[in-house]
């Protein structure tokens, strides 16, 4: 049963794919400019058959359905193509160096949304109204209101330049390479402690509003009345009956904001200069690099496609009327 769900998942996250790739494709070279006008407007002796020239070279020439067609059948091989900078390294060794930095990040993000999240909004729930459900209040309002450039930005001010607390760059300091292992990895999470502190804080908010809410409604529902009369534990109660079901439209909500937690990579890797695929995707932008730039699309696409199905595969295995559905 299990696994006829989990096909079907599958099968519909193909024709998603195909219409993600088909609408980045058109709106990036629908978009000013080319990547031959950075080799040419600023090159006065740069003429007009140069230009034609760059652009038969790099297939822009070509109607754009033809591009497409093209494109999507290299990718069917997993060739991503060359990138149009002055590396031409392939997209794809580009994108395997980066890629593991921006899924460590995000994991690191969403595991410490969870952690603190879902014992806020426990706690904020049983005890509503209290001083702390206030406190948690203007925490969730601050989390939302925040933009997230700005807060790096204030973080790197104070706690990385004038408290030296924090590196505020990279993901290694000077001499890494001479230290210990276990100085290395001290010092990686070190780097790492700003930007995951950035990518979580507005998600941390949401979601213990989320969780809260959703505790809320279930403390109020007729089996739990049921377990208290029993004479279980208020412990028992909520651990082990209302948790389970208070958690269901949270791990939903958490596939759900995953494009946004890569989304927010661009941004967070950008100011802390990370070398991940947010960098890598921005950098692209910038010298509209189009293979670059799709093949990272097409990654991210994936890798939300994936956390979309780990959060129905989670769904279905917490309430089996999904899956038997």
């Amino acid at each position: 049963m299990v696994l006829t769900y989990i096909g079907k998942r599958l099968l519909m996250m193909i024709p998603l794919l195909i219409g993600i790739t088909l609408i980045s494709f058109v709106v990036i070279h629908l978009a000013p400019g080319e990547p031959t006008d950075l080799q040419t407007d600023l090159n006065p002796e740069a003429s007009l058959e140069l230009r034609e020239k760059l652009r038969a070279q790099y297939g822009l020439d070509r109607p754009l359905h033809i591009q497409y067609v093209d494109w999507v059948a290299r990718i069917a091989r997993l060739d991503f193509g060359e990138s149009f900078a002055l590396d031409h390294r392939p997209v794809t060794e580009k994108i395997v160096e980066r890629l593991p930095v921006t899924i460590s990040i995000n994991l690191f993000s969403i595991l410490a949304i969870l952690v603190f999240s879902v014992p806020i909004g426990i706690v904020s729930a049983i005890r509503q109204n209290s001083l702390f459900d206030r406190s948690a209040t203007v925490f969730v309002f601050l989390g939302f209101a925040m933009p997230s450039f700005w807060l790096a930005l204030i973080l790197m001010d104070y706690l990385g330049v004038r408290l030296g607390l924090f590196p505020i760059s990279g993901l290694r300091s000077f001499g890494y390479e001479y230290m210990s292992s276990a100085r290395q990895v001290l010092d990686l999470a070190h780097h790492l402690v700003l930007p995951v502190f950035v990518s979580a804080f507005g998600g941390l908010a949401g979601f213990s509003r989320y969780m809260r809410s959703n505790m809320l409604e279930v403390i109020r529902q007729d089996f739990i009345l049921t377990a208290r009369a029993k004479g279980l534990s208020e412990r028992t109660v909520i651990l082990k009956h209302a948790l389970r079901n208070a958690l269901l439209p949270v791990i939903t909500i958490l596939g759900l904001s995953v494009p946004g937690l890569i989304g927010g990579s661009v941004i967070f890797e950008t100011i802390f200069a990370i070398p991940g695929m947010g960098k890598l995707f921005y950098d692209g932008v910038m010298m509209r690099d189009y293979p670059l730039i799709m093949g990272n699309l097409v990654f991210v696409a994936v890798l939300t496609l994936l956390g979309n199905l780990i959060a129905d595969i989670s769904y279905a295995l917490a309430d089996p009327r999904i899956r038997n559905e």
